[in-house]
């Protein structure tokens, strides 16, 4: 249960200004027109210019948004979503079981573009092996941002040998349960549920077998 300042924090949080919502719905543009794009023709195939073309914006200002072609499919807003309900959770809580319950009610959350967009996005990984070697810088910054908080909640160290090798151990299952459904070709509108059904039952072997 979340405390009374964890609830009033939330709730206290400013609304995001025109100018941070206009940046949001560009950056959602550009991904959705790239997403699109990669399904119809391929990722190769698809030069930055026709992207940018598709979503009614300059090179430029793609490049401003994804400094590279891989960002667009690697880059989400899915850390500090994932960081801030941790934080929440509560601190008696075993990590791999809060990480556990934090996962699942994001997945939960996804509805709509957002399931097909995520459904593209692990295909693209997968099939991509420019993508694949790129995914390690994102899920290298991920663990570190993780292992803060995990330290924040153990009174460890990010550093902490404990720590680091959870970490790895969560972001290893996480990969590996998301690919198994990308591998066994789950439908579009059955994937997201397929997902979250891998990565429960993924984490509750983790749980089970490397506790902290």
């Amino acid at each position: 249960m979340r405390s009374m300042a964890s609830a009033r924090t939330t709730s206290a949080r400013p609304k995001l200004g025109l100018r941070e919502r206009k940046k949001i719905q560009t950056r959602q543009a550009i991904r959705r027109a790239a997403y699109r794009l990669f399904t119809e023709q391929g990722y190769d195939a698809t030069p930055v210019d026709r992207i940018a073309e598709a979503a009614d914006v300059s090179p430029s200002t793609v490049f401003r948004y994804f400094p590279t072609k891989e960002d667009i499919v690697l880059s989400d807003e899915y850390d500090d979503v994932l960081l801030a309900a941790l934080r929440d959770r509560p601190l008696d809580e075993p990590p791999v079981a809060s990480l556990r319950r934090v996962l699942l009610e994001l997945f939960r959350r996804f509805a709509g573009d957002e399931r097909q967009e995520m459904l593209v996005r692990l295909t693209l990984i997968r099939q991509v092996p420019g993508l694949r070697a790129r995914m390690s810088e994102s899920m290298s910054r991920t663990g570190a941002l993780l292992a803060e908080v995990l330290a924040e909640r153990s009174d460890r160290s990010p550093e902490d040998f404990e720590v680091r090798v959870v970490v790895g151990a969560v972001l290893g299952v996480l990969q590996e349960a998301l690919f198994h459904c990308v591998d066994q070709g789950a439908a579009e509108d059955s994937a997201v549920a397929a997902m979250e059904e891998s990565v429960d039952r993924a984490l509750d072997l983790l749980s089970r077998g490397l506790p902290l």
